[in-house]
């Protein structure tokens, strides 16, 4: 009897062991980013979702162009540490009769000179001081997991307030982010604010993390019923980068917010699917 129960409670570990290690693989995938920052291994292989929404894609001239200007401006670094203790980093270039500020909220594993470089040089020759922050684990900034907004709208909101401590002229605030970066400014709209931020824009922002997953599941790799992935997903999110899936919504947040925002989304885009900006649009803005 006592054997049988031993080999009993030895199939179960080898099983819940085998559902677990699935789970680590995706979180350690999509989550843990630590390996980011060492030195990275040629990719054998790259989805076309990620190449077709890449920045470059049929704008190469214009994504290296404007990513050179940005490299080649004499930019200010600036820090702050998290709510939870992260060194966090950010580039701030100036404008010449300023008449706002822009902060550039990046997406997911991206970088401002990336993401933005299309677009930087036309804000800053339009008198917009910039503050490309760097999300956590992205860039110069620290930390080891990517939260999808749970944690990085705290991160916006720290940097809203350090411009606004060095705002002397008291000029508008606008919070300006892509993909990722765009979901965390929407959730960051739900928190209190400086009263100089007069606005948001919205670039292919989605409504929730696990919305997100699901949608890549399904339109990426065909799998419709992920409710187990998503229960061990959440499961690590919460036991090691201490967050839930559903900290990372827009939902309440934008029922909360008053301030106006500007969404746009491209009827191409493959990786954030453009119902989550109407649907986000949606909700009493």
């Amino acid at each position: 009897m006592r054997d049988k129960a031993i080999k009993i409670l030895g199939a179960v570990s080898v099983a819940v062991s085998v559902f677990m290690a699935s789970g680590w693989s995706f979180f350690k995938m999509t989550v843990r980013c630590k390996e980011q920052k060492r030195l990275i291994k040629k990719k054998w292989f790259q989805l076309s979702h990620i190449k077709v929404n890449h920045p470059r894609h049929k704008f190469e001239k214009e994504y290296e162009d404007g990513k050179a200007w940005c490299m080649q401006q004499n930019m200010q670094d600036c820090y702050l540490s998290s709510r939870d203790g992260l060194m966090l980093h950010a580039y701030y270039l100036p404008a010449r009769n300023a008449k706002r500020f822009v902060l550039l909220s990046h997406g997911y594993k991206g970088s401002g000179f990336g993401d933005f470089a299309y677009t930087s040089r036309f804000l800053h020759e339009n008198h917009c001081n910039l503050l490309f922050i760097d999300q956590r684990c992205c860039g110069a900034s620290k930390g080891e997991y990517i939260t999808f907004g749970a944690m990085e709208q705290y991160d916006i909101k720290k940097w809203a307030y350090f411009i606004s401590k060095r705002n002397y002229k008291k000029l508008p605030i606008y919070l300006y982010g892509e993909s990722m970066g765009a979901a965390s400014v929407l959730m960051a709209s739900g928190n209190k604010l400086p009263d100089e931020v007069r606005g948001l824009i919205s670039d292919c922002g989605f409504r929730s993390m696990k919305g997100q997953v699901q949608d890549m599941a399904a339109n990426w790799f065909h799998l419709h019923w992920v409710g187990l992935l998503l229960f061990r997903l959440d499961l690590f999110c919460r036991i090691l980068a201490g967050f839930r899936m559903k900290d990372a919504d827009t939902t309440r947040a934008l029922e909360r917010n008053k301030r106006p925002i500007l969404f746009f989304h491209g009827a191409e885009d493959t990786y954030v699917d453009q119902r989550n900006s109407r649907l986000c649009k949606s909700r009493g803005i």
